[in-house]
Protein backbone atom coordinates (compact mmCIF):
# COMPACT_ATOMS: atom_id res chain seq x y z
CA UNK A 1 0.00 0.00 0.00
CA UNK A 2 1.60 3.25 -0.95
CA UNK A 3 1.95 5.51 1.76
CA UNK A 4 4.41 7.84 0.33
CA UNK A 5 4.72 11.58 0.84
CA UNK A 6 2.41 11.75 3.80
CA UNK A 7 2.08 14.72 6.06
CA UNK A 8 2.55 14.38 9.72
CA UNK A 9 -0.28 12.02 10.66
CA UNK A 10 -3.08 13.27 13.02
CA UNK A 11 -4.44 9.61 13.63
CA UNK A 12 -2.74 5.77 13.14
CA UNK A 13 -4.31 2.52 13.06
CA UNK A 14 -1.70 -0.43 13.14
CA UNK A 15 -2.97 -3.96 12.17
CA UNK A 16 -6.80 -3.19 13.57
CA UNK A 17 -9.07 -6.02 12.61
CA UNK A 18 -12.72 -6.29 13.06
CA UNK A 19 -14.73 -9.52 13.78
CA UNK A 20 -18.45 -10.52 14.54
CA UNK A 21 -18.77 -14.06 16.71
CA UNK A 22 -21.99 -16.38 16.25
CA UNK A 23 -21.49 -19.42 17.19
CA UNK A 24 -18.45 -20.91 15.15
CA UNK A 25 -18.63 -18.63 12.50
CA UNK A 26 -16.29 -15.51 12.25
CA UNK A 27 -17.19 -12.92 10.08
CA UNK A 28 -14.49 -10.18 9.37
CA UNK A 29 -15.47 -6.47 8.67
CA UNK A 30 -11.91 -5.18 8.75
CA UNK A 31 -8.60 -7.41 8.38
CA UNK A 32 -5.09 -6.20 9.42
CA UNK A 33 -5.38 -2.62 8.37
CA UNK A 34 -2.50 -0.10 8.88
CA UNK A 35 -2.88 3.50 7.67
CA UNK A 36 -2.01 7.25 8.49
CA UNK A 37 -4.53 10.05 8.52
CA UNK A 38 -2.54 13.20 7.64
CA UNK A 39 -3.56 16.29 9.58
CA UNK A 40 -5.00 18.74 7.35
CA UNK A 41 -5.88 16.85 4.41
CA UNK A 42 -9.52 15.50 3.12
CA UNK A 43 -9.53 11.64 2.49
CA UNK A 44 -11.82 9.71 0.76
CA UNK A 45 -12.22 5.95 1.40
CA UNK A 46 -13.82 4.06 -1.37
CA UNK A 47 -14.44 0.29 -2.17
CA UNK A 48 -17.97 -2.15 -3.12
CA UNK A 49 -20.92 -2.20 -0.80
CA UNK A 50 -19.43 -4.90 2.15
CA UNK A 51 -15.52 -4.15 1.74
CA UNK A 52 -15.54 -2.52 5.23
CA UNK A 53 -15.45 1.31 4.27
CA UNK A 54 -17.53 2.60 7.35
CA UNK A 55 -16.59 0.06 9.93
CA UNK A 56 -13.41 1.76 9.34
CA UNK A 57 -14.72 4.76 9.81
CA UNK A 58 -16.33 4.25 13.19
CA UNK A 59 -13.14 2.02 14.56
CA UNK A 60 -11.16 5.21 13.54
CA UNK A 61 -13.66 7.21 15.12
CA UNK A 62 -13.54 5.32 18.37
CA UNK A 63 -17.56 4.35 17.92
CA UNK A 64 -16.28 0.54 17.54
CA UNK A 65 -13.51 -1.09 19.19
CA UNK A 66 -11.75 -3.39 17.20
CA UNK A 67 -11.23 -7.12 17.91
CA UNK A 68 -7.32 -6.71 17.37
CA UNK A 69 -4.82 -4.49 16.74
CA UNK A 70 -4.74 -0.28 17.90
CA UNK A 71 -5.61 3.25 16.99
CA UNK A 72 -3.98 5.96 17.74
CA UNK A 73 -5.20 9.98 18.23
CA UNK A 74 -1.98 11.93 17.84
CA UNK A 75 0.16 9.40 19.74
CA UNK A 76 -2.32 8.21 22.51
CA UNK A 77 -3.74 4.95 21.96
CA UNK A 78 -7.56 3.95 22.20
CA UNK A 79 -6.74 0.78 23.79
CA UNK A 80 -6.87 1.47 27.72
CA UNK A 81 -9.50 4.57 27.20
CA UNK A 82 -12.79 3.58 28.73
CA UNK A 83 -16.05 4.43 27.70
CA UNK A 84 -16.80 7.96 29.23
CA UNK A 85 -13.27 9.03 28.18
CA UNK A 86 -13.82 7.75 24.30
CA UNK A 87 -17.06 9.39 24.63
CA UNK A 88 -15.16 12.67 25.32
CA UNK A 89 -12.47 12.31 23.04
CA UNK A 90 -15.32 12.35 20.23
CA UNK A 91 -16.88 15.47 21.62
CA UNK A 92 -13.59 17.51 21.68
CA UNK A 93 -11.75 15.99 18.87
CA UNK A 94 -14.07 14.61 16.41
CA UNK A 95 -17.53 15.84 14.12
CA UNK A 96 -19.70 13.10 12.80
CA UNK A 97 -21.53 12.99 9.34
CA UNK A 98 -23.92 9.63 9.31
CA UNK A 99 -25.43 8.53 6.60
CA UNK A 100 -29.23 9.23 8.42
CA UNK A 101 -29.03 12.73 9.65
CA UNK A 102 -29.75 11.94 13.53
CA UNK A 103 -31.79 15.47 14.28
CA UNK A 104 -33.71 16.20 17.69
CA UNK A 105 -37.15 16.06 16.69
CA UNK A 106 -37.95 18.97 19.52
CA UNK A 107 -35.37 21.59 18.53
CA UNK A 108 -35.20 23.35 15.41
CA UNK A 109 -32.28 23.48 12.96
CA UNK A 110 -30.84 26.16 14.33
CA UNK A 111 -30.54 25.03 17.48
CA UNK A 112 -29.68 21.01 16.35
CA UNK A 113 -26.32 22.63 14.79
CA UNK A 114 -25.61 24.18 17.97
CA UNK A 115 -25.65 21.14 19.77
CA UNK A 116 -22.09 20.82 18.17
CA UNK A 117 -20.26 24.01 19.98
CA UNK A 118 -18.97 24.17 23.33
CA UNK A 119 -21.12 26.94 24.09
CA UNK A 120 -24.65 28.50 23.35
CA UNK A 121 -23.19 32.01 22.61
CA UNK A 122 -23.83 34.55 20.14
CA UNK A 123 -20.84 33.67 18.15
CA UNK A 124 -21.75 30.19 18.06
CA UNK A 125 -24.75 31.30 16.74
CA UNK A 126 -22.89 33.21 14.33
CA UNK A 127 -21.43 30.62 13.17
CA UNK A 128 -24.35 28.66 12.17
CA UNK A 129 -25.87 31.66 10.11
CA UNK A 130 -22.67 31.32 8.31
CA UNK A 131 -22.61 27.90 7.70
CA UNK A 132 -26.10 27.78 7.14
CA UNK A 133 -25.60 30.31 4.20
CA UNK A 134 -22.54 28.40 3.04
CA UNK A 135 -25.27 24.94 2.96
CA UNK A 136 -27.60 26.87 1.16
CA UNK A 137 -30.55 26.89 4.01
CA UNK A 138 -29.94 29.85 5.59
CA UNK A 139 -33.74 30.38 5.62
CA UNK A 140 -34.39 27.58 7.44
CA UNK A 141 -32.85 27.76 11.28
CA UNK A 142 -35.80 28.31 12.71
CA UNK A 143 -37.63 24.84 11.07
CA UNK A 144 -38.24 21.67 13.17
CA UNK A 145 -36.73 18.55 11.65
CA UNK A 146 -40.34 17.18 10.57
CA UNK A 147 -40.46 20.18 8.06
CA UNK A 148 -37.57 20.14 6.25
CA UNK A 149 -36.27 17.63 3.17
CA UNK A 150 -33.67 14.65 3.70
CA UNK A 151 -31.27 16.63 2.11
CA UNK A 152 -31.64 19.54 4.02
CA UNK A 153 -31.29 17.58 7.59
CA UNK A 154 -28.22 15.85 6.19
CA UNK A 155 -26.99 19.82 5.46
CA UNK A 156 -28.00 20.51 9.02
CA UNK A 157 -25.59 17.60 10.53
CA UNK A 158 -22.68 19.07 8.01
CA UNK A 159 -22.62 22.48 10.36
CA UNK A 160 -23.25 20.51 13.07
CA UNK A 161 -20.47 18.74 12.87
CA UNK A 162 -18.15 21.79 12.13
CA UNK A 163 -19.50 23.79 15.05
CA UNK A 164 -16.68 22.48 17.95
CA UNK A 165 -13.71 22.91 15.07
CA UNK A 166 -12.73 19.19 15.25
CA UNK A 167 -9.48 18.15 14.68
CA UNK A 168 -11.18 15.30 12.46
CA UNK A 169 -14.77 15.51 10.77
CA UNK A 170 -15.43 11.65 9.49
CA UNK A 171 -18.06 11.87 7.18
CA UNK A 172 -20.46 8.62 5.96
CA UNK A 173 -21.42 8.46 2.77
CA UNK A 174 -22.59 12.72 3.68
CA UNK A 175 -24.23 13.62 0.02
CA UNK A 176 -26.43 10.40 -0.47
CA UNK A 177 -29.89 11.88 0.15
CA UNK A 178 -28.44 14.93 -1.97
CA UNK A 179 -28.74 16.43 -5.41
CA UNK A 180 -25.67 16.59 -7.84
CA UNK A 181 -25.86 20.73 -6.88
CA UNK A 182 -26.00 20.68 -3.03
CA UNK A 183 -23.81 17.48 -2.81
CA UNK A 184 -20.98 19.82 -4.00
CA UNK A 185 -22.09 22.06 -2.24
CA UNK A 186 -21.66 20.12 1.30
CA UNK A 187 -18.24 18.41 0.02
CA UNK A 188 -17.18 22.42 -0.99
CA UNK A 189 -17.66 22.94 2.39
CA UNK A 190 -16.08 19.74 3.88
CA UNK A 191 -12.72 20.28 1.45
CA UNK A 192 -12.45 23.92 2.90
CA UNK A 193 -12.12 22.35 6.30
CA UNK A 194 -8.68 21.44 5.63
CA UNK A 195 -7.41 24.45 6.71
CA UNK A 196 -8.43 23.67 10.04
CA UNK A 197 -8.54 19.79 10.48
CA UNK A 198 -8.71 16.59 8.42
CA UNK A 199 -11.65 15.23 6.80
CA UNK A 200 -12.43 11.33 6.26
CA UNK A 201 -15.30 10.72 3.80
CA UNK A 202 -16.95 7.38 2.69
CA UNK A 203 -18.37 7.36 -0.25
CA UNK A 204 -19.43 5.36 -3.48
CA UNK A 205 -19.11 8.43 -5.69
CA UNK A 206 -16.15 9.56 -6.56
CA UNK A 207 -16.80 12.69 -8.30
CA UNK A 208 -17.46 13.98 -4.71
CA UNK A 209 -13.94 13.47 -4.08
CA UNK A 210 -12.42 15.34 -6.96
CA UNK A 211 -11.04 17.46 -4.23
CA UNK A 212 -9.63 14.60 -1.90
CA UNK A 213 -5.77 14.78 -1.32
CA UNK A 214 -5.61 10.70 -1.68
CA UNK A 215 -8.35 7.96 -1.53
CA UNK A 216 -7.98 4.62 0.32
CA UNK A 217 -9.25 1.56 -1.63
CA UNK A 218 -11.20 -0.65 0.61
CA UNK A 219 -11.98 -4.30 -0.07
CA UNK A 220 -12.79 -7.76 1.33
CA UNK A 221 -12.24 -6.01 4.65
CA UNK A 222 -8.64 -5.04 3.57
CA UNK A 223 -6.93 -1.70 2.74
CA UNK A 224 -5.98 -1.87 -0.61
CA UNK A 225 -4.23 1.03 -1.80
CA UNK A 226 -4.20 4.77 -1.95
CA UNK A 227 -4.46 6.49 -5.42
CA UNK A 228 -5.70 9.87 -6.42
CA UNK A 229 -8.55 11.19 -7.02
CA UNK A 230 -8.23 10.55 -10.60
CA UNK A 231 -7.85 7.07 -10.33
CA UNK A 232 -10.31 6.74 -8.04
CA UNK A 233 -12.90 7.41 -10.70
CA UNK A 234 -10.99 4.94 -13.29
CA UNK A 235 -11.38 1.73 -10.55
CA UNK A 236 -15.36 2.87 -9.63
CA UNK A 237 -16.51 0.61 -12.90
CA UNK A 238 -14.42 -2.38 -11.50
CA UNK A 239 -15.39 -1.95 -7.83
CA UNK A 240 -19.17 -2.05 -8.80
CA UNK A 241 -18.54 -4.94 -11.02
CA UNK A 242 -16.96 -7.11 -7.88
CA UNK A 243 -19.93 -6.67 -5.46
Amino acid sequence: MATDDMSVPIITCDAISLAYFDGDRTTYALREVSIEIPDREVIGVMGPSGSGKSSLLYVLSGLKRPTSGEVSLRGRSFAGASDAELTQLRRESFGFVFQQPWLLPWQNAGENALMGAQAWDRRAADQVGTYFTQLGIADLADKLPSQLSGGEKQRVCVARAMMNSPSIIFADEPTASLDHQNGHRVVDLLGAYRDRGSVVIVTHDPEMLADADRVLIMRDGYAVEWVTPSEARRATPMMTRSK
